[in-house]
């Protein structure tokens, strides 16, 4: 399981007076901003999700990707963004370098659900946030998942975002790269989108989002 903390996040920083930005539905992360992820990534939901799943009967091990190098990330570089004239720096976002997946199947092994908060790090000690959907979709992949479930507040993909009843029930990815290109496909679904595209071509079999 791997699960974000978006909207506790933007309220957390909303109570701390701070700004929340966001290009292309990804949150643009300061040293502030970082700080909130960690509280809300680490602390808020992960106790959450692990007292749900302990509700449910469900024996899981709740983390970051930080902790023994479960995801490890780099500092991700400014990058062009569709739309947009100039380069985007996200700050202190992390690209995903690599997943620790003896650890992750050792665990698995032995009956216990991990379930990541989407932080990530590096040798030196640095730490990242990630988009949730992307360390899902890439920790999936090297898992080689036969499927892949991202379960978002929104039912789908939709042709209106403002109508859950135009859900587009199947795509291709060369239809899915088209509607994305149209404008069809908005704000953070674009990434979800876009990673899930990614991941098809690493074996993933299918993606449910």
């Amino acid at each position: 399981i791997v699960h974000g903390g978006g909207p506790q996040a933007t309220e957390l920083a909303k109570k701390l007076g701070l700004e929340t930005k966001q290009v292309a539905g990804q949150r643009v992360t300061d040293e502030a901003t970082l700080e909130v992820m960690k509280m809300t990534l680490a602390g808020q939901v992960s106790v959450n999700v692990a007292s749900a799943l302990r509700l449910a009967g469900v024996p899981a091990l709740c983390t970051t990707g930080v902790s023994a190098g479960l995801v490890d990330a780099s500092r991700r570089p400014p990058v062009q963004v569709a739309g947009l004239d100039t380069p985007v720096d996200y700050g202190l976002v992390g690209d995903i370098a690599a997943v620790n997946v003896t650890l992750l199947e050792t665990l698995s092994e032995r009956g216990v659900v991990v379930a990541l908060g989407s932080l990530a790090g590096d040798v030196h000690g640095r730490v990242f946030n990630v988009n949730a959907d992307t360390v899902a979709t890439r920790v999936a992949g090297k898992l080689r998942a036969a499927k892949l479930l991202l379960v978002s507040n929104v039912p789908g993909v939709l042709r209106d975002k403002n109508d859950p009843t135009t859900r587009i029930p199947r795509l291709t990815p060369a239809e899915a790269k088209a509607q994305i290109a149209a404008g069809v496909i908005q704000g953070g679904m674009i990434p979800k989108v876009e990673e899930s595209l990614a991941m098809l071509d690493e074996g993933i079999d299918a993606i449910d989002i």
